[in-house]
């Protein structure tokens, strides 16, 4: 991405080969042809093209070439499952936690790779090993990064992914990447990108509109890198950006500009807002500035962003954290200088590092841990920032979406090692799929407490549902809190908190419920919780337990939620299964018309059914074996399922579906099923 970091290149560049070395016989797909190499080959994966004509030669194994001009949603054999269904939620900002953190100012965008451009599966896969981000509270975009020109150049990012940023309230971008020559771009590639038909038309900005409209996300990040390019290049590239934003705008879609092309068509990164580039800033809703950027040059670009009548925070100021992570030697001053407002917004490139940087054989708790320290600091706790690195809890307001009822969270990564539902396993195949992950804490982990801190993570041993639970660790030798999320819930006679909870080892513990009816009165100070008892859980297998809020006045608004945990001391660890808000029961209606759409001989199967009417989270599917055993198989919120591997039980002569709705307090409706012969 940047001319003096020429690694970004060999991992772009590799790509296409890291993909082909990661699917396995049955999932490779001759691109010759465009079909898979097997007729069994059902796999549905994230869709990406170049903007019209294809390169010469023939595509690696593992991949396929598409033209994004010959797009149709009609034509999309995957598009059911690579179509998002969670809108975009909105967000508050309640008081910051510490006294750095800027509220309504600096903002933080993401630029991830997820997975190699090609073979991303649609729907998550049989792995836990997977960039589970969780961190959504400090970032305001998501950009879908990827793209090679081994591959294709215009990725149109996943529906896990986006089901869950937007569960958060972040928007996720789609990437446009035209490369330098020398790692295989094509200057025609971009004159192809920004073409006119007959009638003055820019026919790939309408096709991108249909795309993101289609998937269900919410914009594109532009990157235009491939040299050799002219003055008359250059205003092209203009009017094709002012008409991808002019067809977008009545689908909320946004852009973001990459500070590379210049207004005279050449590539030459400024590393900063200037005349160069200004047009294209104008012209887009973003810009992420190049990374070499110091503090004249964001000080001068925040002035004159203000000059064009632009938010000086509608920079971002790239960091690039993908070789070093929290290493990574960063001037913070120049964007976030002490006891002043931050300069600009600033923005990761590939944060994925967090999992990348571990061993092979690294767990799920190893990736979390790695990720909470980047996020939140070398503390560990958003309300102690400190250390060299600055963490985004020190410097960014925390952003939550749990503003109504129902709500739940059962502390679902949205991968783990097994599936676990009302504390019982229902499938030992690890797996991944972020659409199901939950609205997870915002702030990880503030713990207060006289005595001596215990340990707070995400654990994948044990679930009361899905695939992780909250698990606290230590010698609770005082009084221990542990803030949960920040809210905005409505308070009523009615309103239940229910608790699934389990004490696994030492013990006995005293459990409290923690409300905050109001915000603290200024950043940094503590919420004022009032806490009801839930009481002292059994020691060994999961228990469930209802509070009622009606003693706290019958009114107002919950603006904090959190557990206080007592104990005559020694070692204790607990667990916290679920949360879930109501002041109603939840009634979830099924869904109808499940049908196998597709089958293979190897055990392969593509589904579809029609939506449950009214609210739904999402859909399980789960096989009925013939003793009458449930076995999990995947979650979507998608209206299509794909699942793989299936054999025949002695003597069954078909597999049996069963597909469930669930709720927003994981309530499962009555189940639709289908059977399909061997």
């Amino acid at each position: 991405m940047t001319r003096n970091h020429p690694t970004r290149r060999t991992v772009v560049l590799t790509s296409a080969a890291a993909a082909a070395a990661l699917l396995t016989p049955a999932t490779r797909a001759t691109a010759a042809t465009g079909r898979p190499a097997s007729a069994d080959d059902l796999q549905p994966y994230a869709s990406y093209w170049f903007p019209d004509s294809l390169p010469s030669g023939s595509p690696g194994e593992g991949v396929v070439w598409r033209s994004l001009l010959d797009w149709t949603p009609q034509g999309d054999a995957d598009l059911a499952f690579n179509r998002s269904t969670v809108p975009l939620a909105q967000r508050f900002t309640p008081v910051p936690v510490n006294t750095s953190a800027r509220a309504d100012r600096a903002r933080i965008a993401s630029l991830v790779s997820f997975h190699p451009t090609a073979g991303n599966p649609a729907q998550g896969a049989a792995t836990a090993d997977h960039y589970a981000l969780t961190h959504w509270a400090y970032i305001d975009e998501l950009v879908f990064w990827g793209g090679s020109s081994a591959e294709g150049i215009v990725l149109a990012p996943n529906a896990p992914v986006v089901d869950a940023a937007h569960r958060n309230g972040v928007p996720v971008l789609g990437n446009v990447f035209l490369p330098p020559a020398a790692y295989g771009g094509q200057l025609r590639w971009t004159r192809e990108l920004v073409q006119r038909d007959a009638s003055g038309r820019f026919p790939v900005a309408e096709q991108m509109v249909r795309v993101a409209t289609a998937y269900g996300f919410d914009g594109w990040f532009v990157n235009a890198e491939t040299g050799g390019g002219d003055a008359e290049l250059g205003a092209r590239m203009l009017a094709f950006l002012e008409e991808l934003k002019r067809l977008g705008e009545p689908h909320g879609l946004r852009i973001t500009w990459y500070d590379a092309m210049t207004r005279n068509g050449s590539v030459d990164w400024q590393d900063e807002l200037n005349a160069a580039n200004q047009d294209f800033f104008l012209a887009s809703d973003s810009m992420f500035v190049n990374f070499n950027w110091n503090t004249g040059k964001l000080a001068a670009s925040g002035r004159l962003a203000q000059d064009l009548d632009r938010d000086r925070y509608e920079l971002w100021a790239g960091v690039d954290v993908e070789s070093g992570g929290w290493n990574t030697s960063v001037d913070w001053d120049a964007v976030l200088p002490p006891d002043a407002d931050p300069v600009v917004s600033y923005g990761f490139y590939r944060p994925e590092w967090t999992r990348n940087h571990l061993p092979e054989d690294r767990t799920p708790e190893q990736f979390h841990a790695a990720d909470d320290r980047f996020w939140t600091g070398e503390s560990l706790d958003p309300a102690r920032p400190g250390g060299s690195w600055r963490a985004p809890a020190s410097a960014v307001a925390d952003r939550s979406t749990v503003t109504g009822l129902p709500f739940a969270c059962s502390f679902n990564t949205g991968h783990g090692l097994k599936w676990y539902e009302d504390g019982q396993v229902r499938s030992d195949t690890a797996w991944n799929q972020l659409g199901l992950q939950d609205r997870l804490p915002g702030r990880r982990w503030v713990v207060r407490t006289e005595g001596a801190r215990p340990k707070v993570a995400l654990d994948f041993a044990d679930a009361w549902r899905g695939g992780s639970s909250l698990r606290v660790d230590g010698t609770l030798d005082a009084p221990t809190t542990v803030e949960l999320h920040a809210t905005r819930l409505p308070l009523s006679p009615s309103t239940v908190v229910r608790l699934a909870q389990r004490v696994e080892s030492g013990g006995p513990v005293t459990v409290e419920l923690g409300v905050a009816l109001r915000e603290p009165d200024q950043a940094g100070d503590p919420l004022p919780y009032a806490f009801l008892p839930v009481g002292k859980p059994d020691s060994g297998g999961w228990s469930e337990a209802e509070v009622r809020l009606g003693s706290l006045g019958g009114s107002g608004t919950v603006h904090g939620l959190a557990v206080r945990l007592t104990s005559s001391g020694g070692p204790v660890t607990w667990r916290l299964g679920a949360l879930a808000v109501r002041d109603a029961q939840e009634e979830i209606a099924a869904p109808s018309g499940l049908k196998v759409d597709q089958s293979s001989g190897d055990g392969q199967f593509r589904l579809s059914w029609k939506p449950a009417p009214g609210p739904v989270r999402h859909y399980e599917l789960h096989r009925v074996l013939p003793d009458g055993a449930r076995r999990f198989l995947t979650g979507t919120c998608a209206r299509a399922a794909y699942v793989r591997g299936l054999r025949a039980e002695q003597g069954e002569s078909a597999v049996r579906f069963e597909l469930c709705a669930v709720g927003e307090l994981f309530t499962a409706s009555e189940t639709v099923a289908v059977a399909h012969p061997w």
